[in-house]
């Protein structure tokens, strides 16, 4: 990874990889590019490539991957001397690369749905180098829930601060469960591109990022400079950390890793001779022997941060690193947009932003030299509205021409239901979407014996949206590539099992699981209200509040438990009589399950809002997450717990 004369600049690194070279049982997930796992530096490394609509997006793989990658995982046998290359790997692109050079972003729901890959695949630490300049902070509901998944997972994501130059935050890395980084030069200087901000006093650090020797594809190699390449190299400082915990019998510990980096630091004091630029320096620069001690010798306790609550506006990630080759070519730039992508790293002129593209019905294949891992099907129970696209503006145009004059609006969603209630073979030219509010998320596409019910109760439901006030709309299935919609965003497939689509509403699904009100006014009416309230408030908390991609296993029993209101309605009536309000949802693996089986335990807790030093109810059931449509299993148990 580092020259001989640049490993002097990286504090007791040289120390540290006598004792380890890292761990195979530490996983590194890296987000970022389709790396060159044929390069000769890393034939050698155990990375296994996933399978996302990146990779299957990409002509090429890509030279900002392939060297992040090299940095952390490169064969000490090769030009490359990688800083954990004893370590595990996952590679999971968000973002492609055509042939002309031009670079794709991904949406920050995609990056969400990264993240949560790598959670799936048991990762240690998250490595991404990129970001959205966003100089509020503010972050998208289903990345932030997946950063909260990764805290709760005792993930540690490392995130690059980026290189605009200036006080200005990115997402991930303002996030304060993240640890930032910056970038510094030889003389631990920070480089004039590496942004910095108040946010990063809390979260960031400062590691070398100038000049870093790393692999270009096609086996090249050269040299780049950028908040990126440090935080690769802050990744795999940390996976060394992890790794020592192991050989020296400690539990595995990443987020204490995160905090025995940040408090190990080397500050900006007020007799430094840049302390004019203290503000640059983050929360400190890494020391890695103040962080063995910590880490080691002193036990440091871990620390949880709170999460940004903000809610975001449609946001943009932007490119993290800055191309400084000893060539002195031209230093790439990036530009701010204003869509809600996560956008790739520029590390070279060639390397541009994508604009809109033309939507394709299929993707094209992956035709770079990597071996993706068959990753491509995955469970899914989503939840959302439902929704049409037309892919491209010829079927927009054939859909116009075929429907009534005068009725062939094709924005006009009363008008499409009409035309595809006389014309219901129709329904499959359209790509059906599910939505988050107006973000999709999938596309839906029914197939086999059963693809006319499928598309049947789609219409129903988009109809239900119109006239009946349906608010949501269950989706189980598996995921089966992905579709390109008409605003050039690409969704992965789902391909549903009719038989657990429904629809609802909130007061709907609670009217009909309650029944009637009663008629006589009194204490049967006070209970049946606060009964209809408790279940009305849980379901709204799982439909907006902790609302996800149905995706792992977690998100798809909690999913479940809200479209099966009647056994939570067992919980709310019991609550309800004791006057409790509801205080938590989590979910949790069951430590029993039953063979052939993947049961997650949905606990919901409630607590005495008129004594607050009353211990809490807990109420727990258990559901199968196994097959494509869940299933509760068992009785509803409940206990009390301070």
């Amino acid at each position: 990874m580092l020259h001989a004369e640049q490993n002097n600049n990286i504090d007791s690194l040289n120390t540290l990889w006598e004792q380890t070279t890292g761990h195979p049982d530490v996983r590194i997930a890296v987000l970022d590019g389709v790396v060159d796992t044929k390069h000769e530096c890393l034939k050698a490394a155990r990375l296994s490539q996933l399978t996302t609509i990146a990779l299957e997006n990409s002509a090429i793989p890509s030279q900002h991957g392939t060297h992040i990658c090299s940095v952390i995982f490169g064969d000490h046998r090769t030009p490359i001397k990688g800083l954990a290359p004893k370590c595990s790997g996952i590679s999971i692109p968000i973002y492609s690369q055509l042939n002309n050079g031009v670079v794709s972003p991904c949406s920050q729901i995609d990056l969400a749905r990264a993240i949560m890959k790598a959670i799936e695949a048991k990762a240690h630490i998250i490595n991404i180098s990129g970001g959205q300049l966003e100089n509020s902070g503010n972050v998208h509901p289903i990345l932030k829930n997946a950063l909260e998944a990764c805290e709760k997972n005792k993930v540690l994501l490392i995130a690059a601060v980026g290189n605009d130059g200036c006080q200005c935050l990115n997402i991930p890395a303002a996030i304060d469960s993240t640890l930032a980084v910056g970038a510094t030069d030889e003389k631990g200087i920070p480089l004039p591109s590496s942004n910095w901000g108040s946010k990063y006093k809390k979260n960031g650090i400062l590691t070398y990022g100038k000049d870093i020797n790393g692999a270009f594809p096609d086996n090249q190699y050269g040299r780049l400079s950028g908040t990126s390449f440090a935080t690769a190299i802050t990744t795999g400082f940390a996976a060394l950390l992890v790794s020592l915990q192991i050989e020296r019998h400690q539990t595995i510990n990443p987020l204490a890793v995160r905090q025995a980096i940040l408090s190990g630091t080397d500050s900006c004091t007020s007799g430094h001779e840049q302390a004019a630029y203290c503000d640059k320096y983050l929360a400190g620069t890494l020391n890695l022997t103040n962080t063995l001690k910590l880490l080691f010798d002193k036990g440091i306790q871990m620390m949880t941060n709170e999460m940004d609550t903000h809610q975001p506006k449609e946001l943009v990630i932007e490119p993290c690193s800055v191309n400084e080759r000893e060539s002195k070519e031209e230093q790439s730039t990036s530009e701010v947009k204003s869509t809600s992508e996560v956008k790739a790293a520029t590390v070279h002129d060639k390397e541009k932003l994508i604009p809109a593209a033309e939507a394709e019905l299929t993707p094209s294949g992956c035709g770079c030299s990597s071996e993706p891992s068959s990753d491509r099907n995955s469970l899914v129970y989503a939840l959302g509205s439902i929704d049409f696209d037309f892919g491209t503006e010829a079927r927009k145009d054939a859909f116009i021409q075929n429907m009534p004059f005068g009725k062939n609006n094709p924005y006009d969603t009363e008008a499409i239901l009409s035309y595809l209630d006389q014309n219901p073979y129709e329904a499959q030219s359209l790509i059906w979407t599910l939505n988050l509010d107006v973000t999709p998320i999938y596309a839906i596409q029914p197939i086999g014996p059963f693809a006319n019910i499928g598309y049947e109760k789609l219409r129903e439901a988009l109809q239900e949206q119109m006239s009946q006030g349906v608010e949501l709309v269950s989706i189980p299935g598996i995921t089966s590539g992905s579709i390109t919609l008409s605003s050039g965003q690409t969704v992965p497939l789902i391909v549903p099992n009719p038989r657990g689509i429904y629809s609802w509403s909130t007061k709907a699904l609670v009217d009909n699981v309650l029944g009637k009100r009663p008629t006589k006014s009194g204490a049967d009416q006070t209970q049946y209200d606060e009964h209809h309230e408790g279940l009305s408030n849980f379901l709204s908390r799982v439909y907006y509040d902790l609302r996800n991609l149905g995706m792992s296993p977690e998100e798809r029993a909690l999913n479940y438990s809200a479209t099966n209101a009647f056994q939570v309605s067992q919980v709310i009536e019991s609550t309800t009589k004791g006057k409790l309000e509801l205080d938590d949802i989590s979910v949790q693996k069951s430590p029993v399950s039953r063979p052939d089986s993947d049961c997650y335990d949905v606990e919901i807790s409630f607590f005495n809002p008129t004594n607050t030093l009353i211990a809490n109810k807990i109420f727990r059931f258990t559901v199968d997450v196994s097959g494509d449509i869940p299933v509760t299993i068992g009785e509803v148990r409940s206990w009390s717990k301070r």
